[in-house]
């Protein structure tokens, strides 16, 4: 049983649905991005997704990427990205923390290493979006002998032939996209996302969470009354683009936070 195992066990008995809020390490800066991780907790987040920056995020839409590359530009790293999920350890608050990114800078840094050192970090989990089932040999495998979760993407266009590929190694839970495409997308249909989300429960026991196009805390209750949960990345890394403080980002969150919980 992993932290994320864990939690969404506590959310079932208490009859909530669970609120995954996505930021990027090191936006807008590392002190900002450090100062809002260190609030997601008390903002009502139930999993934290980090975004580990990348040079080349090409499932990323345009507010994902100018992070990334703030990030980037503000000397952000693998290893200063570990040093915030350590900081978040270190206050002793045990909310899952999911690196959300890429396969290269693993790749580079050497997968034991890698996960030696997320281990230690207090990273859950994993969402590498570049790296598909058929390559499960070269991280998805290792992570799980490590104690990681490896989180899975499912889409509108993953088919029944597609899906218990998918599924077959995943764990902690599977992350639905609800809209076809990048990252900050249109806002998704309750009407359109339920029978997707019916399709993948039907082949598996693992939550199913939401994600892509959700910004009010409206949306976040429609789409959590029909899943195990919500996702929202954009939205919020979208007021650290316009500049606003941690404090303004977290109040933010917390209303999201709230219409999940209010599902």
């Amino acid at each position: 049983m992993t932290r994320i195992d864990d939690t969404f066990a506590r959310l079932k008995a208490d009859g909530k649905k669970a609120f995954v809020a996505y930021v990027m390490a090191g936006d807008p800066d590392y002190e900002t991005s450090k100062e809002i991780v260190l609030g997601l907790p008390g903002a009502g987040v139930d999993i934290i997704e980090l975004g580990l920056p990348f040079t080349d995020p090409m499932a990323d839409g345009s507010t994902i990427q100018l992070a990334g590359q703030r990030a980037l530009d503000g000397g952000m790293t693998l290893d200063k990205t570990l040093d915030i999920a350590r900081a978040l350890r270190a206050t002793g608050d045990q909310t899952p923390i999911v690196m959300m990114g890429y396969y290269n800078p693993i790749y580079s840094r050497g997968v034991d290493t890698f996960l030696a050192q997320a281990k230690e970090a207090g990273i859950d989990g994993l969402i590498i979006v570049d790296l598909p089932p058929e390559e499960d040999s070269e991280l998805c495998i290792p992570a799980q002998a490590a104690g990681l979760n490896f989180i899975r993407l499912a889409t509108p266009t993953t088919d029944a032939k597609r899906l218990p590929k998918v599924l077959q190694n995943t764990s902690g839970f599977v992350y639905y996209v609800s809209i076809t495409g990048i990252t900050g997308a249109a806002a998704p249909s309750p009407e359109d996302v339920a029978p997707e989300v019916a399709r993948i429960k039907a082949s598996t026991d693992l939550p199913v969470i939401v994600g892509f196009g959700i910004r009010t805390p409206d949306a976040a209750r429609d789409i959590a009354a029909i899943a195990d949960g919500t996702v929202v990345g954009s939205a919020i890394v979208k007021l650290n683009e316009e500049g606003k403080p941690a404090s303004e980002v977290l109040a933010y969150v917390k209303e999201l936070a709230d219409g999940t919980h209010s599902a």
